[in-house]
């Protein structure tokens, strides 16, 4: 997003008083912190089966995992030598990227070519290749989803979502990293711009559509700009 990358996107707040009770006493849980995929969706689905959520909206589990997020950074931080991150790391052609603490990085996972952010960089190798990888922590995941990612490919600094004044500098081609929200998952994904409907803007923002083509499957979508991201340039 599968899983969601947190982006500062609103908070949900549709929860019952008994759902984030039992939320609060799962926080402070000993597990607390090491949350994954498969916590959020289990907690989900037990919220929808119950009488509380009768006559209400059904919870996605990405809602719930925003919830843990925000309130996790309200909690004392523990630090942990595990989650260390290394001073500098190496390319093929010999650059040095800077200190990765000092930036906000994403990474493109194997599993369904979407892109997460980074929490931290815990351990790099070089290949029989030459190429280099670094093993890598997602941003609200645990041990059981971290990956070997590919410097060169498949790491890159974090894309920043436009602003809603911002839609007069796009372009036809200009690469963006867009949010893709279907019933059972909510992630990101690299795109290209198709076509632009360019519309007045209201105090919503900006309403105009754009068509994308998503660049791992090729299929196309009309989106809003808040739904889109500027990629790093190379």
């Amino acid at each position: 997003m599968d899983r969601l990358r947190p982006r500062n996107r609103a908070l949900f707040s549709g929860f019952t008083n008994a759902e984030i009770e039992r939320m609060e006493k799962l926080l402070r849980e000993p597990k607390g912190g090491s949350f994954g995929r498969e916590f959020y969706q289990k907690l989900a689905g037990s919220f929808n089966r119950s009488s509380g959520r009768a006559g209400k909206p059904l919870i996605k589990w990405t809602e719930i995992e925003s919830w843990f997020q925000t309130r996790l950074q309200d909690l004392p931080q523990v630090p942990n030598s595990e989650l260390m991150v290394p001073k500098c790391l190496e390319c093929k052609e010999g650059k040095i990227m800077p200190d990765p603490s000092e930036l906000e990085f994403e990474a493109r996972s194997s599993k369904d070519g979407a892109w997460y952010d980074v929490e931290a960089f815990l351990a790099h190798r070089f290949l029989s290749t030459g190429e280099a990888e670094v093993h890598v922590r997602f941003v609200g995941f645990g041990a059981e989803e971290d990956e070997w990612i590919n410097i060169k490919t498949s790491v890159r600094q974090r894309s920043i979502p436009f602003e809603h004044t911002e839609c007069s500098n796009l372009k036809v081609g200009d690469p963006v990293l867009c949010f893709q929200e279907r019933r059972d998952q909510a992630i990101y994904y690299d795109a290209h711009i198709v076509e632009i409907q360019r519309r007045m803007h209201d105090i919503r923002g900006c309403r105009c559509l754009i068509l994308i083509r998503y660049d791992h499957d090729n299929c196309e979508e009309r989106v809003r700009l808040r739904r889109l991201c500027r990629r790093p340039r190379c």
